[in-house]
Formats: C-alpha cells, structure tokens, sequence
C-alpha cells in the first residue's frame, strides 16, 4: 500500500511539473484564454431568422440565418455594396426590415453614448443615402420606416426619407445647459439609457424628455493626452444633494407640426427615468419617480388631450428599482416586475392598472424578463430557482400555470428567441464550462443542434495549473453567506497560507455566481495568485443582489456599515481554518470593492494586513444624485450615513499597507475621491502606496499595456505584503 501511495504522489508531482504556469502575458497581451462567442447576434422581427455582423480584410458583411437550420440563408449587405464605406460597426433595420440605419466612425462619449456617421441603406434597391454629413446621436426609425429621429447638438431632428427633407423640431439645445431626446450624464450611467425619445406606432408623433441642466454643477477632468498642454474636459455632473436637471416631457405632432408640453400635474414627481408608446396609438406611457427614489407612478398620457392619468402606483420603505420590463400586450395589458411580495417576480395588470395575476411565485428572483407569446400565451423568463448562484430558463402560462422548465444543466443559463419564440440560442456556462452555444425548441427545451463551443479552450487549459473555483456558504454572526474559494493546485490543509479576499460588495451586485468568471479575465489572476501559494476568496454579503428584497435593502441608508461588518467576519470566520495564516490577510476590489478594501484597511486593521483599493469611492458626498440618494438620501438628511463608512474619516486606523489606485480620465468615479484619501492619509501621516493612470477612465483599460501593468503592479504589491514567507518550506504549520 505504502509502495502505491508513493507512486501515485511521484505520478501526481511530474503531472503538476509537467502543466504551464498561467502568466499575466497569456492573460492580458496574448489573448491565450479568449474565448469564442456569437459576436453581435441579433433576432430578427420577421419570421425565424437572426443576423451576425461580421468582419474580415475585405470588409463588414451582415448574415442572415435560418435559426430551424442554423444556415446561413443571404449576406444582407457587404462593404462592397456601400460606396466609399468598407466596415460600419453599427446596425439596425427598420420594423418590416427592408432598410438598415448603418453606423460608421462611432466615437465613445460615456458609458453607453456615442456619436457617428450614419446612413440608411434600401435594402432591395441597394441604395445607400447619408441620414447627416455632420455626427449624431441615437438615429431611430419611425415604426413605419418611412423617418428617422436623431439628436445632434442636443437638438432633436427627423429625416423624411420619402422626401429626404430634415425637420429640426427642437432649437434651444446647447452644450451644459439644454438638451434634448438624449440623456445627461447622470439619467446614462444611473438609468441606463441614452436615447430619450420615442415614436408612437403610427409614426406621426414623436415624445421626448427636455433636459435642462444649467443649474446642474459642472465637473471638470485634465486631459494630458500628448500635446504641449492639456486640455479639459467639462460635463455636469450632479453630487449627491446637488441639483439635478429639470426635466419636461415634450410631444412634436408631425401633421400639425406643433410641440407641446406635456402637463404630468401632481404625478410628474422629479425624475423621468422611462418613456414608451404602448400598442394603443395615441397612450404614451410615462414613469416618474420622486428624488428618494421609493415612490413610482406609472402614468398614461392621451397623445391628443395631452391630459394624464395615474394606472400604477409602487411604494418601497427603501427604493424601487428602475428596469426595462415593462410589455405591453395586444389589449394594452401589461407585464410589470416587482420585489413587492419579497422577491422580484412578475405581474400582469389590465390597461386601467387593475391586477389581474401575479404570473410567478416563491422564495427565488425573476433575473431576466424575455416575452411573452400572444400565440400560445406562454411568458418567458430567467431566474435564480435553482439557486441563487445559478440561472435558469422557464416557460409559464399567463395565468400562472404550466411552469415549464426549457434549460437543461444546472450553472448559467440565459436566451435569445426568436420572433416567433418557437426557438432560442441557449448561452451556457458554469464555473468549469466555458461558454456553450446550442439552438433549442422553445416549445419543449429540447436541444436541437449545438451552435459553437469552447472545447478548444478547455483542452488548451488543460495543460496549465488552473485551480479550480469551489462554491460553498460561509456562516458568520450576521448570517450565511455564499462565498467561493480557489485553492492552491498542490494545497496542503497541514500548511498555512496567505489569504487574499476579493468583493465588490455594491448594492443587488453578485460576484458568486456559477458562471464562467472568466470573461473579464479576474478569475485567471485569481488563479494565477492561487498557484503562487494563495488562498483566494469571495464572500457575498449583506446588501448583495438575488436573495431576496431584504437581503438586499438590508442596507438602505448606511451603505458601507454591513458590507465592511460581513467582510471583516468572513476574514476572522476564514482564519479560524487551520490553513489561513491570520496573519497574512489580505483584500481588494474595483470600484465599490475599493470602497470596501479602503474601509477594511482602516475599520478592519486588525483583522486585514493589506488592501488594494482600484478607482474606489472614498466618500458618498463626492458621487452622483440618482445613485447615491437612491441607498443613502441626501447628505443634507442623512450625513451620518455618509460620514460615518467614509474611510477618509477612518484613516488614523490605518496599519498595513494599502495601495490606492485610480485613472485621472475617470467621468464616473472621480479622481477627487482617491485624492482626497491621499490628503486625508498625510495628514495623518500614514504611509501608504499610490498610482495613477493618465487619462484612463473607470475601467482603466485604455492603452496598449494598461492592464498587463496594472495587475503587474497589484501581483508585485502583493507578493511583497502577504507573500514574504511564500517559501513552501515554511508554510507548515507550527
């Protein structure tokens, strides 16, 4: 027996010896792990079909396929077919899809803006025509195909394709004070959407929000760039307890070519976060929300009364959350989703607001809302039923019955019907299963062809050192959590090692999901710091998304308290394992998880030796209106809420060694933020490390080499806090 387990332990060591190392070059210069995908995929409205955009030396080609046979069935349009235009690198067709608005030389503004050169392309004819020679914004077609709506200098225009004549409809746009049919910069990072207008379906009316931000304070960023000066770069951008722009909703009627304000009365609230046509012509739908963000009012506007009335109203003693789930059926129903029962599930209500059905129940999250098909009267979801780290797809009748389950393997599962729903492109992956691409009946689940896979991927991960992601739940004082852990590919439990935390910890976020974590390349480094003789953990704490409304409001208006209390737990629950050298741990994180890691380093400096804290908030005073005031109030309401998790307040506490990290380009999570702690740490004469990054923005990406230096420095950093005593010889415990 003794001769056996001696050969099996030389077997198992040559086999280790024998596997590559994972380095930060095969992470982030060489492109080793990438990972294939379906590269802007797209359903299309008529009949069972969908497009893929691709690109090649020769140029842009845009796809048709058959999903029933996964064939392509016509190359819609090639570079070749547009004079002058070899690649364009944005599309969208027009309803009954015989036009294409194509984008070329887009340009990034925020988050989710951007501005380009775009053209309509006639399909049939192959008749390519200018919609502007100058850049714009957010071009839409009218839902008979026949205009198009876009934004240039925060003014807003519409294109009569039949007679090519250009309406200006709005005049007084300027940049920082007027804008309108496009959001600020706070309704785009906070609500998510930039296009701010919206046709009714007969296309003769067009509804949009008027920004007027001239009382709005404004920001202002140094761009270095490479010129004998730097520039700057201006924008509004309102801190939590300023002012926000006033906004107004506006409706432009094409026949009679007049605008006209929309009079909300008593339902108009502050903010108007979303608008949209529903099926009946002339109903606008509207929803307003008061600046705490916990009274929601959905309102129907008569397009040609003008007048308004009130169908829903929801409340939250903490907030409500802002989605796009909003359907509006044939009879001019709705689907809405709500946490009001405790769980986000789905509701239907009639056109007066009346409910009808609460569609899904139980103790589990509604995650995604997909459709419903008015044939079969089948709605169409993804949630967290088989777990809170997991994503399923379901299939249930309007009235609630006939739940059917459509994805197969437990991990993450997620879809892309088509028009007809009679199929879907299933996208799997677990935290073992790169990413899976099957075509599967919609009807039944049954998987009908795999689509694209990742096995060569797996087969080339084979042959590295890749410990694995293991899931488990971690019980504290303040509850149980779940929380994964990377170990080691050699660990020995009889040897003590470093422990390095990582979390992000915001409000509804999740880090610990059974998915392939690898897409933004973290689960690598992970694994890379793991093989260097790591323990590597997550925890999700209290404040964390899909366990339910109260796990996660938990920490309404003392954001920081229970996130850095569960964090710090976590540590000393962790460091009771006989393998956890407690005195060699460590935590970072991005963002919010900076603003964690700082707090962990001060509050938690007996319990943590060193944190990395990248682009984080330093106090909630220095961040924006909508999300802020959304968890916290205003700081005039609340200022304990913000000052008292502020880590600038906490810095006296400060004994290990911490490493500050932030882009000076950062439009989200300003600069100031880390600034301020670095005054706040001299002041209190703490040593500590600092470095930032020229013109980078929140993502810190920006540049050839940007993130292969980045997490050069942040491994280097480590290794010379928590890995001083990494030699193997001495990590037995004594």
């Amino acid at each position: 027996m003794k001769k056996i387990l001696i050969l099996f332990l030389a077997f198992t060591t040559t086999f280790f010896a024998q596997k590559q190392d994972i380095t930060l070059d095969d992470i982030w210069v060489n492109g080793t792990f990438r990972t294939q995908g379906l590269e802007s995929f797209s359903a299309m409205n008529n009949g069972d079909f969908y497009t893929i955009l691709n690109q090649n030396s020769f140029g842009t080609y845009l796809d048709k396929y058959d999903y029933a046979t996964l064939k392509k069935v016509e190359t819609i349009v090639t570079g070749n077919d547009l004079a002058g235009i070899k690649y364009f690198d944005d599309y969208t067709f027009s309803n009954d899809e015989s036009k294409l608005i194509i984008g070329t030389d887009i340009n990034k503004i925020y988050r989710h803006s951007k501005v380009g050169k775009y053209y309509v392309y006639h399909i049939k004819a192959k008749k390519l025509e200018s919609i502007s020679d100058l850049p714009i914004q957010e071009p839409t077609f009218s839902p008979d195909g026949n205009k198009i709506g876009f934004v240039y200098q925060n003014n807003l225009y519409i294109k009569n394709l039949e007679t090519s004549k250009t309406t200006q409809i709005s005049f007084d746009g300027e940049k920082n004070k007027i804008i309108n049919g496009i959001t600020d910069w706070v309704y785009e990072e906070e609500f998510s959407f930039v296009r701010a207008f919206d046709w009714n379906t007969t296309s003769d009316k067009i509804a949009y929000i008027r920004f007027d931000e001239s009382e709005v304070p404004e920001f202002s960023m140094d761009i270095y760039g490479d010129n004998l000066y730097p520039s700057q770069e201006v924008f509004k951008y309102p801190k939590a307890g300023e002012k926000n722009s006033k906004v107004s909703l506006h409706l432009y009627n094409l026949n009679s070519e007049k605008n006209a304000v929309l009079n909300l009365g008593k339902n108009k609230q502050y903010y108007i976060p979303r608008i949209q046509w529903t099926k009946e012509n002339n109903t606008l739908s509207v929803i307003t929300l008061n600046r705490h963000q916990n009274n929601l009012n959905l309102l129907f506007v008569d397009g040609n009364t003008l007048q308004s009335r009130l169908v829903l109203n929801e409340k939250d003693a903490a907030f409500v959350d802002i989605t796009d789930d909003l359907t509006f059926l044939k009879d001019n129903s709705f689907i809405w989703t709500s946490e009001k029962d405790g769980f986000n599930h789905i509701y239907h209500y009639s056109n007066s607001g009346k409910l009808i059905n609460q569609i899904t129940k139980g103790p589990w999250e509604i995650t995604k809302y997909y459709g419903f098909n008015d044939r079969t009267k089948q709605i169409y979801f993804q949630s967290t039923e088989e777990g809170s780290i997991n994503r399923s797809i379901y299939a249930i009748k309007i009235n609630g019955k006939n739940k059917l389950k459509l994805s197969k393997s437990v991990g993450n599962n997620s879809a892309a019907f088509s028009n007809s729903f009679n199929y879907f492109i299933s996208t799997y992956s677990s935290v073992s299963i790169p990413p899976l691409y099957t075509l599967v009946d919609a009807k039944t689940g049954k998987e009908i062809q795999e689509i694209k896979n990742n096995l060569n991927l797996s087969e080339k991960l084979n042959n590295y050192n890749l410990p694995l992601k293991e899931f488990s739940t971690i019980k504290t004082k303040n509850g149980e959590f779940n929380m994964w852990m990377i170990k080691p590919t050699d660990f020995d439990p009889n040897k003590e090692y470093p422990l390095l935390m990582f979390q992000y910890s915001g409000p509804g976020s999740q880090q610990v999901t059974n998915r392939w974590g690898n897409i933004w390349r973290h689960d690598y480094w992970h694994q890379m710091m793991a093989d260097k003789n790591y323990i590597i953990v997550c925890v999700d704490g209290r404040g964390t998304g899909f366990k339910g409304r109260d796990f996660k409001k938990v920490t309404y208006k003392e954001l920081g308290k229970y996130e850095i209390e569960d964090q710090i737990e976590a540590a000393k629950e962790l460091g009771k394992r006989k393998y956890i050298d407690t005195k060699r741990i460590g935590i970072w994180g991005w963002s919010y998880g900076g603003y964690i890691s700082s707090l962990a380093i001060t509050k938690g400096a007996d319990v943590f030796k060193m944190a990395i804290a990248v682009a984080p908030v330093t106090s909630w005073r220095f961040y924006d209106t909508v999300y802020t005031e959304r968890y916290l109030q205003t700081p005039q309401e609340n200022p304990s809420g913000y000052d008292e998790n502020s880590p600038i307040n906490f810095v006296s506490l400060l004994k290990g060694d911490y490493l500050l990290i932030h882009g000076t380009g950062d439009d989200n999570v300003h600069v100031q933020n880390s600034m301020r702690m670095v005054n706040a740490l001299i002041k209190a004469n703490k040593q500590f490390d600092y470095f930032s990054y020229p013109d980078r923005t929140h993502g810190i990406y920006e540049g050839e080499n940007t993130r292969l230096h980045l997490f050069t420095k942040m491994t280097k950093f480590i290794d010379n806090s928590l890995g001083k005593s990494l030699n193997k010889e001495t990590q037995i415990k004594k």
